[in-house]
């Protein structure tokens, strides 16, 4: 069973605060744990139920880093991040390497992406389209927030996830940049796309005018029912499926 001040430090966890103190985030459920169990993830603790651990005990074995705790159902409730707790939970490490801004290659820049389940979609978007490096603007929702871990299905052990100043990254890129505009050209026309950064910017307000003022290129899904705009981790799929090629 867990101590009351292992209780204490997971709960915390789920305040973005704590996660950054302790270089830490929950990673929860069967299938998305034994995910990063067979990964070369750094493990800190187990916690998962006695059937649980019973069945799996060849990926624990693969973290000897990790402290195994076995817990009753009830207690993992005590401790989850979800509404219904899944069999499992991880306290991980997260990568606190600089990691080199990408050249040469797609990724995606998010400019003040606010909702966690847009982040976490778009993260595993990147991980679907092999697109390498997703660039984040430093108000952007934590990448590492309990929601964003869930919707990106396991997509942070494959794509780099770095924060920078957005219109800085841009400004200083020789790669071409094409943003998601509502007035921008057809992307259904976009026959000559190379390989560059596409930009997709806040849910409410879209990309800001001085990073706008940086684009290569301004590309729209064109609209044909009444909708006033598209959720951005939705626009991100159809436009990375149209730009690019296989």
């Amino acid at each position: 069973m867990l101590s009351k001040a292992q209780n204490k430090y997971i709960r915390s966890l789920s305040q973005q605060k704590y996660r950054v103190e302790h270089g830490v985030f929950v990673v929860e459920g069967d299938k998305i744990a034994r995910e990063w169990l067979a990964a070369d993830a750094d493990i800190q603790h187990i916690v998962a139920t006695e059937d649980w651990l019973g069945q799996n005990k060849s990926l624990i074995k693969r973290h000897q880093e990790a402290s195994v705790t076995a817990v009753t159902e009830a207690e993992l409730q005590s401790v989850s991040q979800l509404q219904t707790a899944n069999e499992v939970l991880l306290v991980v490490h997260w990568d606190n390497e600089n990691k080199q801004l990408p050249t040469g290659e797609w990724c995606i820049a998010l400019d003040t992406l606010q909702d966690p389940g847009n982040m976490g979609t778009i993260i595993r978007i990147a991980d679907w389209f092999g697109i390498r490096h997703i660039v984040a603007s430093p108000d952007s929702v934590d990448y590492y927030n309990p929601k964003v871990i869930q919707a990106a299905m396991g997509g942070h052990l494959r794509v780099q996830l770095h924060t920078a100043d957005i219109l800085s990254f841009v400004s200083n890129t020789t790669m071409p940049v094409y943003a998601a505009a509502l007035n921008g050209e057809d992307v259904y026309g976009l026959t000559n796309a190379t390989e560059g950064i596409l930009v997709i910017g806040n849910e409410s307000k879209g990309i800001s005018a001085d990073l706008m003022k940086l684009a290569t290129r301004k590309i729209t899904i064109p609209r044909r029912g009444g909708a006033e705009s598209l959720n951005a981790a939705v626009s991100t799929g159809i436009l990375c499926a149209l730009l690019i090629k296989p």
